[in-house]
C-alpha cells in the first residue's frame, strides 16, 4: 500500500484491520507528505511521478493489489486516483486502487444520496471535498472538519474528538457517514459509533481495505468488528 511519510495511524490500523486473515500480508511504500492544503507546495506532494516511483517499490514484492491509502483525490479531482490507478497498472502489470475510489463505489452500491463529512482538514480543503461529491452526485448535508494542516498532527486526534464530529454529523441523518483521511484514528471506532447513531460509517482506511481484499480474492466479510462495511 501506498501510505504518506508522515502517517502514523495507517500502517498499524491496517495490519489490525486484516489479522485474522493468515492468508493475506500487508506491505507499504512510502512517499512524503507533511501538509495538507491548496499551495502550490501541499499540491506538489502528489504527482503522479512519486506515487508511481512508491508503486513500483511494492511491485517488486509480488504483490497482488496496490491500493493508495490517501484522500488526496477528494480535492484533486476524483479523475487523479483513476489516472493514478490505470498507470499503476499499465506500468506494473497489478490491478490498483485507492481509499477515494473505493468509497466512492461503496456510496454506490449503497444508493448513497447524502452524507456526512468528518475531517481534520482546513476550510478550503474541506469546501474542494463537498463540491467535488456535489458534482459527482452525493450531497453533503453536514461536515465537520477541525482546520489542521500538519499531517502528523492529524494522528494525535483524539477519539473524543472524532465522537464528537461524528455525533454532530448524524444529527442530520445522512444517508452515510465518512471518516475521510488516513490519518485519522477512527477505523477503530466505527463499530461501536454505528449502533450508536444506525448509519452506516466508512471510514478510508477501511473502504480501500475492503477492496483491495475483493481484488485479491479475498472475502471482506471474514473481518469482524469494524463496522458494516465488512458484513455485507
Amino acid at each position: 500500500m501506498l501510505t504518506p511519510s508522515s502517517n502514523t495511524v495507517l500502517e498499524p490500523v491496517t495490519e489490525a484491520l486484516v489479522s485474522a486473515l493468515p492468508e493475506v500480508s500487508v506491505h507499504f511504500s512510502r512517499f512524503r507528505v507533511t501538509e495538507i492544503g491548496l499551495s502550490d507546495a501541499a499540491l506538489g506532494q502528489f504527482t503522479l511521478d512519486k506515487l508511481l516511483d512508491a508503486a513500483s517499490l511494492l511491485a517488486d514484492a509480488k504483490v497482488d493489489v496496490i491500493a493508495w491509502n490517501g484522500t488526496s483525490a477528494g480535492w484533486l479531482g476524483f479523475e487523479t486516483d483513476q489516472q493514478l490507478c490505470a498507470q499503476i497498472q499499465a506500468k506494473t502489470g497489478i490491478p490498483a486502487t485507492t481509499s477515494v475510489l473505493a468509497l466512492n463505489e461503496r456510496f454506490q452500491q449503497q444508493g448513497v444520496k447524502t452524507f456526512g463529512l468528518v475531517t481534520p482538514y482546513r476550510d478550503p480543503v474541506q469546501q474542494k471535498i463537498i463540491a467535488n461529491y456535489q458534482a459527482a452526485g452525493f450531497d453533503c448535508i453536514a461536515e465537520q472538519h477541525l482546520n489542521y494542516q500538519d499531517n502528523f498532527f492529524f494522528s494525535e486526534v483524539s477519539a473524543t474528538d472524532i465522537t464528537a464530529m461524528v455525533e454532530h454529523v448524524a444529527a442530520a441523518k445522512p444517508d452515510a457517514i465518512t471518516t475521510f483521511c488516513t490519518n485519522l484514528r477512527a477505523a477503530p471506532l466505527v463499530r461501536s459509533l454505528e449502533s450508536t447513531y444506525h448509519i452506516p460509517i466508512y471510514d478510508t482506511i477501511s473502504v480501500v481495505v475492503w477492496k483491495a481484499l475483493q481484488l485479491a480474492g479475498v472475502d471482506p466479510t471474514r473481518i469482524n468488528g469494524w463496522g458494516s462495511l465488512f458484513e455485507q
